[in-house]
């Protein structure tokens, strides 16, 4: 069972929080939504679906930065080389 309230009328009664499941907060003079509290019964569950959607974000942005990271290759010729011998192959290759 949910509600809506203003954060007053919350304040005022905090009792609401023990009879509903759900209590959306908004502001009442601009009727802007302000957020959501769950009851007890309810909060592991909602806390652990925040944290997998959490965690999913952040790791859709590492796999996109990672997709872009490993995009520059090495041609394998040049996988053991030093700079400096690297350097010398570069200046040898377009000297000609």
């Amino acid at each position: 069972m949910s509600i809506t309230i203003g954060m007053r009328d919350l304040v005022r009664n905090s009792s609401v929080l023990s009879q509903h499941d759900l209590i959306d907060i908004e502001d009442k003079r601009t009727h802007q939504y302000k957020g959501v509290f769950v009851s007890a019964v309810h909060a592991q569950k909602v806390k652990d679906f925040v944290e997998q959607t959490i965690e999913a974000e952040k790791q859709q942005r590492l796999d996109e930065i990672m997709s872009m990271a490993g995009t520059m290759s090495i041609h394998p010729q040049f996988n053991n080389m030093s700079s400096k011998k690297l350097r010398r192959a570069r200046a040898e290759k377009y000297q000609e």
